[in-house]
């Protein structure tokens, strides 16, 4: 009964082809398999809650106008390189237990002096500041904001402290993982306190960055307000569980809310007043240094399904299904990101587009933006509400409009693209971003087939290259199989997949060191094997020979990290996005090993 259910649900006036929804998904086992029509049916149903945008001129006007291509920097022919990191993870002698946007511009300074033209971070975008907890900045609340954690109190006019805030700080300093409840609560406390005593509101620089935001930056304060009032009395973070008068933005409930708590929404803009300027400065302090690239930002898939976006444009969201992978064989279950998707018909229409309007609040500082899961140009898997990701299929998207959007604002603002184009890719796809100048992005472990791991002459030269990331282990942690065993005991794979890829392991080891000894960087000897910080920097060197035009040293495999940043499929489990670096900002530039990496990384970028 239930099957003629869904196939009259798939019938009945919009078909999932008119949606563009595929109906073949890839499996653990490296084919494809069907959507269940159920799967199908329910993903179809999320999709028809918006109008079928059939805007033949939009696509005409671009089709029109020829290839689109984004800005590219006169490199004078150079391949040049920067340090990625997390922005949280850094510790200092002056933080508040989180890496804040003045630790950033120390950073900046000691990269540049290293020879550095960029540096590359997490996503900054708003989180949940009432639940702090929720730290991914991969689901964020809103990607059009900033993380007021990042604020440096202390370098705000009028910030004043006493013992028993040193006393706060100096504990959350000691703490291995970032305390993201407590960071928080002190840091509210405290810049509420300026700005009830410095009378803030009067600023007219301040009232003109409120102008300027609009309608989308008061809605965000306003949810920022609700939520943590909420939260206060009990109540949750997520307006999806809010009281269903708190539910709709336009209500006279949510109307007469910002009215009688004026002072704090106001208080909210402040903070993403702070925050934008600060974050202004350190961009401005990165091409000062004379980095030719300056701050590398990284802009993620999706918001969180309750936050603050989804919240004030709802419209603009696919409701009833969500960003995930399909099974593969890292996660054989799939994964269900419990991201929320722009909707495919809205993503890129009006003028500006919630698509425009996303990538320029992170342009606007950067010399360089990373569109995390690129594929997500021409499609999403999304995963509809309750299933599981194997009931899950594939979406299409408007990717000729999305690239135009990328290519004009990327000339506007002087601003590098690179695609993160891993996984499952639709065919021709980094064919297509290749032509419109997006950068390609290649990690050494994924840079291999059957024949061994690729020399780097074989790395397309429009790319950024790198030896590891933050979704996985620093090179030491891959050559000991640290990922897989992660696996392992995170219950992400079974154990006879864990026990065959650490046998695969064994041969990339092997393979990779072939290739080292093919590019003239290790002998013909036998190799110690637990001397795994110097094939770190022999990793590098070789990444470093590549033509990529760019290439990103992750500040993890400088320090030897043995946590890992994230564990993809993790939640509970692991403390992803928490663990700080084990070396002091202000002892970072005394590291030997840093240097050994990053000297054969600048000696082999100048050849």
């Amino acid at each position: 009964m239930k099957q003629n259910i869904d196939d009259a649900m798939l019938d009945r006036g919009q078909s999932s082809e008119a949606y563009d929804i595929e109906n073949k998904r890839p499996s653990p086992q490296g084919n494809d398999v069907p959507v269940s029509t159920a799967g199908r049916a329910k993903i179809l149903a999320s999709l028809e809650r918006y109008p079928q945008n059939n805007d033949q001129d939009q696509t005409a006007s671009v089709e029109a106008s020829g290839q689109p291509q984004c800005f590219l920097p006169d490199l004078q022919g150079e391949r040049v390189w920067g340090v990625a990191l997390q922005l949280y993870e850094l510790r200092s002698r002056r933080n508040w237990g989180i890496g804040d946007f003045d630790d950033l511009s120390t950073f900046i300074d000691l990269a540049a002096g290293w020879g550095a033209d960029f540096v590359g971070l997490n996503p900054l975008h708003a989180p949940f500041m009432a639940a702090a907890e929720r730290c991914s900045p991969y689901e964020p609340s809103n990607r059009r904001f900033l993380n007021p954690l990042y604020i440096a109190v202390d370098r705000i006019d009028g910030f004043a402290s006493s013992p028993e805030l040193e006393e706060d700080i100096a504990r959350l300093q000691r703490t291995e993982l970032v305390d993201y409840g407590n960071v928080a609560r002190i840091k509210r406390e405290v810049l509420y306190r300026i700005w009830t005593t410095e009378k803030r509101r009067e600023d007219p620089a301040f009232q003109d960055f409120c102008r300027e935001g609009g309608a989308e930056l008061r809605l965000h304060a306003l949810f920022e307000a609700i939520s943590e009032t909420l939260v206060a009395s009990g109540g949750s973070v997520g307006w999806k569980a809010w009281p269903q008068e708190y539910q709709d933005p336009q209500s006279e409930t949510v109307k007469l809310f910002a009215e009688t708590h004026g002072d704090r929404v106001d208080f909210h803009l402040w903070l993403q007043y702070l925050a934008h300027g600060q974050l202004t400065k350190a961009s401005a302090r990165a091409k000062a240094a004379g980095m030719r690239v300056g701050l590398y930002l990284d802009v993620a898939v999706g918001e969180a399904l309750d936050g603050s976006a989804t919240w004030s444009s709802r419209h603009a969201y696919v409701e009833g299904a969500s960003i995930g992978s399909p099974p593969d064989p890292m996660a054989v279950y799939g994964q269900d990101w419990q991201l929320a998707a722009f909707h495919p018909s809205a993503i890129a229409s009006g003028n500006p587009s919630p698509f425009e309007t996303t990538m320029e609040g992170v342009m606007r500082y950067a010399g360089a933006v990373r569109i995390d899961h690129a594929a997500a140009l021409r499609r999403l898997f999304l995963v509809p509400s309750g299933e599981s990701p194997e009931e899950g299929a594939y979406v299409g998207y408007p990717q000729q409009a999305l690239i135009k959007t990328l290519a004009d604002l990327s000339n506007t603002y002087g601003c590098l693209v690179i695609g993160e184009d891993l996984g499952n890719l639709p065919q021709g796809l980094q064919g297509e971003l290749e032509a419109a100048n997006i950068l390609s992005y290649r990690i050494l472990s994924y840079e291999q087939g059957k024949k061994g791991f690729h020399p780097p002459d074989q790395y397309p030269a429009l790319a950024l290259a790198c030896v590891s990331t933050h979704d996985h282990q620093t090179f030491s942690g891959w050559w000991r199989a640290a990922d897989v065993m992660m696996r392992e005991k995170n219950d992400l794979v079974p154990e006879d997949a864990a026990r065959q890829q650490k046998s695969e392991r064994k041969s990339e080891r092997r393979d990779v060191l072939s290739a080292f000894r093919a590019a003239d960087l290790i002998g013909s000897e036998a190799v110690d094997h637990s001397s795994r910080r110097n094939l770190a920097a022999t990793a590098h060197a070789f990444v470093a020979r590549t033509p990529s035009l760019l290439m990103a040293v992750r500040l993890a495999d400088l320090t030897d990290e043995k946590q890992p940043t994230n564990v993809p499929g993790t939640s509970d489990s692991y403390p992803n996005w928490k663990p700080k670096l084990s070396v002091m900002l202000e002892e970072l530039d005394a590291l030997p090993e840093l240097h050994d990496i990053l000297g054969e990384v600048a000696a082999a970028r100048r050849k």
